[in-house]
């Protein structure tokens, strides 16, 4: 399987399993267009990171051409190795698929700035090159993130025994880590490299957890995977008064492929918050792109 289409295959299972129909779904062009105009506001925006969404965003509704001529400029500018991550993550999710080598010399290189989000990137987009540099960051134990982000990038690589060793640890973490950040990213990774086996362990950590922002994963994650009561509460979390939560929700309804929150997402266009603004266009064409299959 390509592994550009990781994702859309997981959101297209979760529409199976929940047997929502998807019948005569379709975007309108005056929407399109609305998402579009979002999208390009955060793209040419000040804001980094938004923009960075805005690229991952115009690539999915067709547009890798134009994110290209934009990012590549800014790459070689950019000292930030953060940044450099971001950029070249969204470079290959576009299509160039060489820039990978931007985030593997960062995650073998010296300035550990840029570690955590070199993996993330990653595993973000997927990869076909060697994987000893992600095996290593996974090996190590000083740094927890790191290595949940290097299992990120593992389990979405070709190598059947890395996949294998990464879903152990991310399963491992799901259920028995303390600290809520961990099993937060490891909900946030499984929504994307697990199966509906995995909804059970997810759900297993909401009693208890009384954070806003982590539950939100949670539940997500597990509408991902199929299940009712995370869909559910992803449709409520886009209503949600914090502008954190209804981005989170908006970035998880195109995965998801919740389109029954269509005119949610349609509303969320006009959202004060930009970001949000961002991911619910994001999702308006992942759902387009989902509807095509």
């Amino acid at each position: 399987m390509n592994w550009r289409s990781v994702t859309l295959v997981a959101a297209t299972i979760a529409l199976l399993f929940t047997g929502c129909s998807r019948l005569f779904w379709e975007l309108e062009p005056e929407v399109s267009a609305k998402a579009e105009a979002v999208l390009r506001e955060g793209l040419h925006g000040d804001e980094f990171w938004p923009s960075m969404h805005a690229a991952e965003a115009l690539t999915i509704a067709g547009f890798g051409a134009e994110v290209r001529s934009v990012l590549e400029p800014k790459l070689a500018l950019e000292q930030d190795d953060q940044r450099r991550c971001g950029l070249a993550r969204e470079l290959v999710r576009a299509g160039d698929e060489n820039r990978a080598e931007v985030m593997i010399d960062i995650l073998v290189g010296d300035d550990l700035h840029g570690h955590v989000h070199a993996a993330e990137s990653l595993f973000k987009v997927g990869w076909p090159g060697e994987a000893a540099p992600v095996r290593d960051a996974f090996d190590q134990n000083e740094n927890t993130i790191l290595r949940l982000m290097a299992a990120a990038a593992l389990a979405k690589h070709s190598y059947a025994d890395d996949r294998a060793a990464a879903l152990v640890f991310l399963r491992e973490t799901m259920m028995s880590a303390e600290e809520p950040d961990n099993f937060r990213i490891a909900a946030w990774v499984l929504a994307r490299t697990g199966d509906s086996s995995d909804v059970a362990r997810i759900r297993a950590r909401l009693p208890g957890t009384d954070d806003e922002r982590v539950r939100s994963f949670l539940d997500h994650a597990s509408a991902v995977l199929g299940d009712p009561e995370g869909r559910t509460a992803l449709q409520s979390n886009l209503n949600s008064s914090n502008s954190a939560i209804r981005t989170y929700a908006a970035t998880f309804a195109g995965e998801a492929a919740v389109f029954e929150a269509t005119s949610q997402l349609i509303q969320l266009l006009d959202d004060e918050n930009l970001d949000t603004r961002i991911r619910a266009a994001q999702a308006l064409f992942t759902l387009r792109k989902i509807s095509s299959l």
